[in-house]
């Protein structure tokens, strides 16, 4: 008979590095739904923007990245493109298939989002440069791990 699979119970430390994390993750995600509500716009809307503002994404990109399905993911573009904040248009590495694009105006309210979400300016702020460079290298080597 196999036995069970174990996970290992978590030291108190990294129990509470886990706390904290959601704690970050709850409060990034607060100011991320209040800065968009200031544009007229969901969280669902404003992320989805955001990611657009970077570059034009296949609807089925975007519903990987947004961790969604692509019925979701053609609702949002529908209303983001009603207000002419994206746009569809064909790829040209394959006519077949749409892709959705920031327009002028939907990067710069992308812009504009970036710019008033101030809880990860804030506390970031207060770190020097290097104390940054390593939290991004932790945070990269986290996800690094989760990715393998």
């Amino acid at each position: 008979m196999a036995t069970p699979h174990r996970t290992p119970v978590p030291d108190p430390l990294t129990m509470e590095v886990v706390e904290l994390i959601g704690e970050v993750v709850d409060r990034f995600y607060q100011d991320y739904e209040e800065a968009a509500a200031g544009h007229a716009l969901t969280g669902a809307q404003a992320r989805l923007l955001s990611l657009l503002s970077l570059e034009p994404l296949p609807m089925r990109k975007l519903a990987q990245k947004l961790k969604c399905e692509p019925s979701n993911v053609t609702g949002i573009v529908d209303r983001l493109e009603s207000r002419g904040l994206v746009e569809r248009r064909p790829d040209p590495a394959d006519r077949r298939v749409k892709l959705a694009a920031a327009t002028d105006e939907g990067r710069r309210i992308a812009k504009g989002l970036r710019e008033s979400l101030r809880f990860a300016r804030a506390p970031l702020a207060g770190l020097g440069e290097e104390e940054r460079v390593v939290l991004r290298g932790m945070l990269q080597r986290m996800l690094a791990v989760q990715d393998a």
